[in-house]
């Protein structure tokens, strides 16, 4: 009689599997590939994650909150929006270029080449790129509701300038492009931003 399989612990399977879709993509992944980096058949990540496709949306899921949530977290925590934007282009920066980890953002990398049978995959992600895109114009609003911006600021243009700005850094990171010049960039990015801002009376 053969006996029970191993247990596994499927947050730590869940973060291979996470990492391996990061470095590769969605189509990139084969099913074992996922046998070898989680370390279970093929048969048990089915029965915990019922599928590739819903496993690879555990996995972004599990990205959103913990890495890739920098931006989230810059934007609510920042009182001013210069700040909010420097730590966040500043985070994205650290985040994508990790050593001993993939580099980029996983939800920019993983959606770049798809067949048909998965367009289901690709828009979900494009989803999450446009909510992000959407939580830097809500920031920019609030910043010019209170008083940060000029009049004549337009924080949806600023919005789609930093989101596109963000998704050129991963794919920055992806191709290899160091941290130290990346880093060097954002001075250069942020004046969209600065010419934007309201000068205050103790400025002047």
């Amino acid at each position: 009689m053969a006996g029970r399989p191993r247990e596994f612990d499927r947050d730590e399977a869940l973060a291979k599997a996470r990492d391996l879709f990061w470095e590769r993509g969605y189509e990139g992944v084969s099913m074992s590939d996922l046998v070898d980096a989680m370390g279970i058949a093929s048969a048990r990540i089915y029965a915990a994650f019922e599928s590739k496709e819903a496993l690879f949306q555990e996995a972004v899921m599990l990205y959103a909150s913990g890495e890739g949530g920098f931006a989230t977290r810059a934007l609510a925590e920042e009182s001013t929006i210069l700040d909010a934007f420097e730590r966040l282009l500043r985070d994205a920066v650290l985040l994508y270029t990790r050593p001993n980890h993939p580099h980029g953002c996983m939800i920019v990398m993983a959606a770049t080449n798809y067949t048909i049978n998965n367009q289901a995959v690709r828009t979900r992600l494009g989803r999450y790129r446009r909510d992000r895109a959407a939580s830097l114009h809500e920031r920019l609003k609030m910043a010019s509701e209170a008083g940060e911006l000029k009049p004549d600021a337009d924080p949806r243009a600023l919005a789609e300038f930093y989101a596109a700005f963000l998704h050129g850094l991963s794919v920055q990171a992806a191709d290899g492009v160091p941290r130290d010049i990346l880093l060097s960039t954002l001075s250069p990015a942020l004046l969209p931003l600065k010419s934007a801002l309201l000068a205050k009376a103790d400025d002047l």
